[in-house]
């Protein structure tokens, strides 16, 4: 895609007019939701939510607290008092609207996957390149503080060399073989659900803590339920769970199980990374607290902002003893977005490269189970 001059100026003049956040959603399911309340926490303006058609858009407008209708996506695309996109849509959508956003001058937030393909996802990475204009992926793990801590233990050395890391992402939504949803159809969300889903969840977290990159995989996949639905029953051509080892570019040696149909797990993400000195692990459900383990002693951290590193404090939103979770990850990630949109270069800020990366992590995946090998990890 040739991006023009012309694109490029509307960005500047939309930034330098404004030092509000003002932001139009495509997609008004439950992602949508999570967004508009991440924008509004950070002092932010929803302008207008673009639902399937004018009528839910309307609704879904009123629901999340935005400005005032749009219609749809035309008109989001060459509203003035937009300056910033946040894709919420079934993951096939992600790739046509992008690239009309990133047209239309607008800095962009796109739900993960990035794209369905990593051909796509490079376009898409390209593209704002480009413009210059700022694109995030809501890798959202990546704000709680205990994981923020975890990393830079491991920046200061404290684990020594890095050995082994292993872990799992496990949910039960989608246990029943009446359980359904759009993901589930390889044209609305990819050739890969669960990994793509969820399991780029776990290596994204991997690499941000570690600082290291899976470069070989072998994985297997299982399709549980071979059909779904509870009136009409329909073929499912995507996997339930995926068992994966790896291999990273330091000599690390590692393995993860994800699952969408593990009766009892709701969303436990667990990653634990050992190296010659110590042990780390942290599980989201479980995330005020981060375990140190070591030979002549283990210790469980909690969130603390008077004892925690300058790193994860900085995402410490209420005091010790009160819970901080999901929602919070998310208005951290959107707070460093303003930040890079206003010129800053927020530490950890998940970018179209991050998720450009996934996807190259999700191909390997499928080309892996496909053909029961080890797989090199397209750089």
């Amino acid at each position: 895609m040739a991006v023009t001059d012309v694109t490029v100026d509307k960005r500047a003049r939309a930034v330098a007019a404004t030092t509000t956040y003002r932001a139009g959603i495509i997609g008004a399911g439950f992602m949508g939701g999570v967004h508009a309340r991440a924008i509004r926490v950070n002092g932010g303006e929803v302008v207008g939510v673009v639902a399937s058609n004018p009528e839910r858009s309307a609704e879904a407008s009123e629901a999340l607290l935005a400005t005032r209708t749009i219609a749809n996506v035309d008109e989001l695309l060459s509203a003035d008092d937009v300056d910033v996109v946040h894709v919420c849509t079934p993951n096939y959508l992600h790739h046509p609207l992008v690239m009309r956003a990133i047209e239309a001058g607008k800095h962009i937030v796109c739900e993960k996957p990035l794209a369905t393909n990593p051909g796509d996802a490079h376009d898409m990475w390209q593209a704002i390149e480009q413009t210059g204009a700022v694109g995030t992926v809501p890798f959202v793990y990546r704000f709680h503080p205990m994981v923020r801590e975890a990393r830079d233990r491991v920046r200061r050395g404290e684990l020594g060399r890095l050995l082994l890391a292993h872990g799992a992402y496990l949910q039960d939504w989608l246990c029943a073989a009446t359980d359904d949803n759009w993901r589930v159809d390889a044209r609305q969300g990819g050739q890969t659900r669960a990994f793509g889903d969820i399991g780029s969840h776990w290596c994204d977290l991997l690499e941000f803590v570690s600082g290291d990159t899976i470069t070989s995989l072998s994985a297997r996949s299982n399709t549980v339920n071979a059909t779904r639905g509870v009136d009409s029953r329909h073929a499912v051509d995507t996997e339930d769970l995926v068992v994966m080892q790896f291999e990273t570019r330091g000599g690390v040696l590692g393995t993860a199980t994800i699952s969408q149909v593990s009766p009892g797990r709701k969303n436990r993400l667990l990653l634990e990374v050992s190296g010659t000195e110590s042990t780390l692990a942290f599980d989201q459900e479980e995330s005020e607290k981060l375990w140190v383990g070591r030979r002549e002693g283990s210790q469980l951290l909690v969130r603390d902002p008077e004892t925690l590193s300058p790193a994860a404090a900085r995402y410490t939103t209420v005091p010790a003893g009160h819970p901080q979770g999901y929602q919070e990850c998310f208005a951290g990630f959107v707070a460093d977005t303003a930040s890079a949109i206003a010129g800053e270069a927020p530490d950890g800020l998940p970018t179209f490269a991050d998720g450009l990366r996934a996807a190259r992590l999700a191909d390997a995946v499928v080309r892996s189970a496909a053909s029961q090998t080890w797989v090199e990890v397209d750089r």
